[in-house]
C-alpha cells in the first residue's frame, strides 16, 4: 500500500505527460468513486496447455465479469490441431468465483463433432438483466463459405452465471445472403464476430442494446468488411448496421463518454478506427491509428474511468501485440477517449497472439490471452492493476 501511494506522489510530481494521467489512478484511492484496486501487483497462470483434457491445441479466449464478479473464460477446445473452422473445435467455458485464483473445470458448451460440424470464435456480452449471450460460428471456414455450404452464426445465453447455456439458434440467414435484413449484407457469403467481448451500451438512448461487431466476407474476393449485429432485447431479435469499415477484419467496440461507440478494427500495419454517434448503426469515415502499428491480430478494450461515472479522467485501455509479428502481447493507454494511444506495457514476452480483457468487481484488471510455444498454443489468465501499469510504464 505505501508502495502504491508513493508511486503516485513521484507521478504527480513529476509534471511530465504520464503524471498526467495519474488523476484517473488517484481516483483508484478513493473506491467509492470508481472501484480500481490501489495496489501494485501482476499475477498469472496457465489455465490451458497443449494436451490437457485431450486437446492439442487452446485458442480463442474470450472473458467477461458477472455481476456478483464470477468470471467466465470461454475459448476454443481445438482438438486435432491448430487450424481454424472447418477443422473440428469445441467451445468450452470455466468459471472462478475469486478473482481467477481458482478455476472449475471446463465444461463444453457446444461440442464438434467432425470436419465442417466444428464450432469456434466466441464473443461474450453480459446484458442489462445479468444474462450472458455468447455468440459464435460453426460450420464451413469463412473464405470458402456459399449459402449452400455456410459459416454459421449461432448465439446462446446462460441465465445462471455460465453454469449452463441454451441449445445455439442460428441466425446466420439474418446477418447476410439473399435474405439478410439489412439489403446491404445480401451480396456478402460469411461473417464471424469477433471472438472476446462484445458491448453492452450503458448511456443514452440506446442505454442496453448489445452489440457485436461481425467482419463479412464479399462475394468476389477474399476481402472482408466489418457491420454491427445489434439486438434491443437482449438477444433475441438482432438488427445488421449500415458498413462500419471497408477492409476490415476481427473488430472491437466500445463505449465513449458521449455515448458514441468506437470501433477499432484488425489491419496489417496501422490500426483502423471509426466512430458512430447512433448507437452503432451508421459510421463516420474511417481512419487509422499510426501509434498503434502492429501485426494483424484480434485484441480488445476495457474502458478503466469515466469522468460522467466520477473519475477525474477518461482510461480506455487496448492490448494487442506490440509489433509486426504475433508477439509481446501488450496493453495501450488512451486518455482522450481513444483519439491516440501511448505508453504500451508489455504483458507476454515472445510469441504470443489473441487477448480478451475484463475489469473485476475488486477494481483489478482480468486478461485471457493465447502464448504459443513450440509444443501449441497455450492459454493464460492475468490478473494485474493499474498502478501495476502505469509503474511498468517505460
Amino acid at each position: 500500500m505505501k508502495k502504491a501511494i508513493y508511486i503516485w506522489w513521484c507521478l504527480l510530481l513529476s509534471g511530465t505527460a504520464l503524471g498526467q494521467a495519474v488523476d484517473c489512478s488517484q481516483v483508484s484511492l478513493a473506491r467509492s468513486i470508481n472501484g480500481l484496486s490501489d495496489s501494485v501487483f501482476f499475477y498469472e497462470q496457465r489455465l490451458y496447455a497443449p494436451g490437457d483434457y485431450g486437446s492439442r491445441n487452446w485458442r480463442i479466449p474470450a472473458l467477461c465479469t458477472l455481476d456478483d464478479g464470477t468470471l467466465l473464460a470461454v475459448n476454443d477446445k481445438r482438438k486435432h490441431n491448430e487450424g481454424d473452422l472447418p477443422q473440428d473445435i469445441d467451445i468450452v467455458c470455466r468459471r472462478s468465483t475469486d478473482g481467477g485464483r481458482t478455476w472449475t473445470p471446463p465444461e463444453t458448451i457446444v461440442e464438434g463433432m467432425g470436419i465442417k460440424k466444428g464450432f469456434g470464435d466466441p464473443a461474450l456480452v453480459v446484458c442489462e438483466n445479468g444474462e450472458v449471450v455468447l455468440a459464435f460460428v460453426g460450420g464451413n471456414g469463412v473464405f470458402a463459405s456459399t449459402e449452400e455450404d455456410p459459416i454459421s452464426t449461432y448465439v446462446c445465453r446462460s441465465s445462471d452465471g455460465g453454469r449452463t447455456w441454451s441449445l445455439p439458434e442460428d441466425i446466420t440467414w439474418i446477418l447476410w445472403g439473399r435474405c439478410a435484413v439489412n439489403p446491404a449484407c445480401r451480396s456478402y457469403r460469411g461473417s464471424f464476430c469477433a471472438s472476446g467481448n462484445g458491448l453492452r451500451l450503458r448511456r443514452g438512448a440506446h442505454r442496453g442494446r448489445i452489440l457485436f461487431a461481425a467482419a463479412m466476407r464479399r462475394n468476389d474476393a477474399w476481402a472482408l468488411d466489418n457491420f454491427v449485429l445489434y439486438s434491443d432485447d437482449n438477444g433475441h431479435s438482432w438488427q445488421v448496421s449500415e458498413k462500419a469499415f471497408a477492409g476490415g477484419d476481427e473488430a472491437k467496440l466500445i463505449e465513449l463518454v458521449d455515448g458514441r461507440v468506437l470501433m477499432s478494427v484488425r489491419q496489417n500495419g496501422a490500426r483502423g478506427h471509426t466512430v458512430s454517434a447512433d448507437g452503432g448503426v451508421t459510421w463516420s469515415p474511417q481512419g487509422f491509428w499510426p501509434e498503434m502499428t502492429t501485426n494483424a491480430c484480434n485484441g480488445d478494450m476495457l474502458r478503466l474511468c469515466a469522468t460522467d461515472e466520477g473519475g477525474q479522467q477518461n482510461v480506455i485501455l487496448h492490448s494487442i501485440p506490440n509489433s509486426m509479428e504475433r508477439e509481446d502481447v501488450s496493453v495501450f493507454v488512451s486518455h482522450d477517449e481513444g483519439r491516440t494511444w501511448h505508453s504500451p506495457v508489455r504483458l507476454c514476452q515472445g510469441s504470443s497472439v489473441y487477448s480478451s480483457l475484463t475489469l473485476l468487481t475488486d477494481g483489478t484488471i482480468g486478461c485471457f490471452v493465447e502464448k504459443k510455444t513450440p509444443d501449441g498454443c497455450e492459454l493464460w489468465y492475468q490478473n494485474f492493476t493499474y498502478a501495476w501499469l502505469l509503474q511498468n510504464i517505460k
